[in-house]
């Protein structure tokens, strides 16, 4: 797969309504060189005002040489998917970053996906790929109104006997502890809403470790959690910092010279995955499996911190 460059200028190519509330649009190259191949389950970070960013699945074919996302007008949201409705015509430019994938797709074990809402888009891209590769699949997907979910419509009738629809407005609600009872030989993917994602891991509890995957744009309530003062070693930039009680490694960090990427700040898109060498970790992001985090082979400077009784890290950064 082709290099990505950390931040490109795209141009919005094209716009248009998928759903109540809900717009799609195509980013393409301002110049020759071509996007690069993206995999299922990847997003992007979107800044949709200066130094703001916003991270966007994407959705559709990923070699059709072109970035789709498509976006929820959040009227509670912190405004950045009202920019993009209100301010992202066509032929506006942008700056993105990625794609990044923190939730692959295995094509060789049958899908169970598990949609809530506009957590349609990065199964959607999920199902092409079983389609070409032949992996057995099944989607559920739920929401409050049909006219609310995108790309409803397409699903069913491309794949009628695969396709579960339970939209709320027509008394239809999804199961989802009926739809796990029973573990079976394939991988649940879930995205949606976080009471959606919480009862998909809860009910599947049981299933196979690994068996559950799920892609988590908010942040975790550990976030905020009062934490304790640590010492990092790191070791690229060549110094030794203490982390207080009342700040983040990654601030910490980047005062002390350290070249640190980084994006969302909250943990949830993956950016500044570092490396560990030494040390546990409280693992405070939404980005790491649970399997992952249990090995603290890498962590999220943003937000995670030194374990409670673990005093040192040393990272790669």
């Amino acid at each position: 797969m082709t290099a990505v460059p950390e931040r490109l200028r795209l141009r919005v190519a094209a716009r248009r309504e998928v759903a109540t509330d809900v717009v799609a649009l195509d980013l393409a190259a301002t110049g020759d060189t071509p996007l690069p191949d993206w995999e299922p389950g990847a997003h992007l970070d979107l800044e949709v005002t200066p130094g703001t960013e916003r991270q966007y699945s994407l959705v559709g074919a990923t070699r059709a040489g072109h970035w789709r996302i498509a976006v929820l007008r959040e009227p509670d949201g912190r405004g950045g998917s009202a920019a993009v409705h209100d301010a992202l015509a066509v032929g506006t430019e942008v700056l993105v970053g990625g794609p990044r994938n923190h939730f692959g797709f295995d094509p060789g074990r049958p899908a169970v996906f598990v949609a809530g809402g506009i957590g349609i888009t990065p199964l959607a891209a999920m199902i092409d790929a079983a389609e070409r590769s032949g992996t057995p699949w099944e989607l559920h997907y739920a929401g409050r109104t049909r006219d609310r979910m995108a790309f409803v419509d397409d699903l069913v009738a491309a794949h009628p006997d695969r396709v579960t629809v339970a939209a709320a407005d027509e008394g239809v609600r999804l199961d989802v502890p009926a739809l796990l009872a029973e573990p079976r030989d394939a991988v649940v993917y879930c995205c949606g809403p976080r009471a959606l994602m919480d009862a998909v891991e809860a009910a599947a509890a049981h299933w196979p470790a690994g068996s559950v995957r799920v892609e988590r744009f908010e942040p975790a309530d550990a976030v905020d959690a009062p934490g304790e003062p640590f010492e990092v070693e790191l070791t690229v930039t060549g110094v030794t910092v203490t982390v207080p009680a009342d700040r983040t490694l990654l601030e910490v960090a980047e005062e002390a010279g350290a070249f640190v990427l980084s994006s969302c700040r909250e943990g949830t898109c993956g950016t500044c995955e570092t490396p560990v060498l030494e040390g546990a970790v409280e693992h405070r992001d939404t980005v790491l499996s649970p399997e992952e985090q249990a090995d603290d082979r890498t962590m999220m400077v943003c937000v995670s911190r030194a374990r409670r009784g673990c005093p040192r890290l040393v990272l790669e950064l």
